[in-house]
């Protein structure tokens, strides 16, 4: 089979690789129906996290069934599956608890922007549709494996509810996920941070009532003043810098509560900061597994329709234009055809 490979920063490469095999039981093998680039994995591209040898890349996929380990029964071969980019077996004390990206027997996908997928814990991590969907919700369903869900997870983190004023900082793919999802959840109002045009029509197509532009004090301050000097009761901190974690835990009021899924660079948190604004903070790796059925019911139902993130689609071997186009900022997320 074919998949990409990062050799080095800024170096993606789509080439031959080894066919992927059942190498436990509880393993499952899938032929990728979409995959796609994500904002975390451009920490890579770009060198940020080092990159010292040659390795595949990608969380993200949707795909059918070609195979099963004797463990799985849960499963069938020819059927659509959707799975989070956290494997579980969904049956640990921490899945339990619904935090499957912490499952014990659990860990990271990192090899799905290829035509086939292992897929560990498959049972535990796969969510199998009754019937095939149609080809127009490939996208959304695509984006529960992470973005979706992990912008979910960002909203119910920070303990949005109905009526909640909502502020989201970060305005790719998972913040305005994040939007769409606190809209779901019953937010009046939901202000996103953004300076980009088509980003902020996208977050104002998810739900969001108010743009704002500025960033670090000047965008704390254009929060306090949109809240009557308050702050917002909940805030989503989908980027991972130093700079938007300060400008989330300032923008929100004494009490509120900051959901956080940017993965985390360069971030110190000041406990005496904390301790006297008596914010809140919740967050980590999305268990997406989580809620996937409820997703997948609502991407079904017509009630979301995620997928509107996806603004540029490539083939597969394509994917090193994918990568740039997002480095570059042309692109809020590339789908990816095999």
């Amino acid at each position: 089979m074919r998949g990409t490979v990062l050799h080095a920063p800024f170096d993606i490469r789509f080439e031959e690789r080894p066919d992927p095999r059942i190498e436990a039981p509880t393993d499952a093998i899938i032929r990728t129906v979409a995959t796609c680039v994500c904002g975390s994995d451009l920490w890579n591209y770009r060198g940020i996290n080092p990159v010292t040898e040659p390795r595949p890349i990608g969380h993200e996929y949707v795909g059918i069934v070609e195979e099963v380990g004797a463990a799985v029964t849960s499963l069938r071969a020819g059927q659509f599956v959707v799975g989070g980019f956290a494997y579980s077996d969904n049956t640990c004390p921490n899945c339990r608890h619904g935090i499957q990206s912490a499952c014990l027997h659990g860990g990271f996908m990192s090899t799905c922007q290829a035509e086939l997928i292992r897929i560990p814990q498959a049972g535990g991590t796969l969510v199998g549709l009754p019937e095939q969907p149609d080809a127009g919700l490939v996208p959304s369903l695509l984006t529960l494996s992470d973005v979706m869900g992990t912008g979910w997870y960002a909203a119910v983190a920070a303990e949005v509810r109905a009526g909640s004023t909502v502020a989201v900082v970060g305005d790719g793919a998972v913040g305005l996920c994040g939007v769409l999802a606190a809209k779901e959840l019953g937010a009046e109002r939901i202000i996103a941070m953004s300076r980009h045009e088509n980003r902020q029509k996208l977050a104002l197509d998810f739900g969001a009532t108010d743009i704002v532009t500025d960033r670090g004090d000047e965008g704390v301050a254009r929060i306090k003043e949109l809240t009557s000097g308050v702050g917002a009761d909940a805030v989503l901190e989908c980027v991972g810098t130093a700079e938007s974690m300060i400008q989330a835990r300032r923008s929100t009021r004494v009490g509120g509560t900051v959901g956080f899924v940017g993965v985390p660079h360069g971030v110190e948190i000041s406990g005496d900061e904390l301790f006297r604004t008596h914010v809140g903070l919740r967050g980590g790796p999305a268990p997406v597994r989580r809620f996937l059925p409820d997703l997948i019911g609502r991407v079904l139902d017509g009630d979301i329709n995620p997928g509107k993130v996806f603004d540029l689609t490539l083939p597969l071997e394509r994917v090193a234009e994918g990568y740039a186009a997002m480095d570059e900022r042309r692109a809020i997320k590339t789908l990816l055809m095999p």
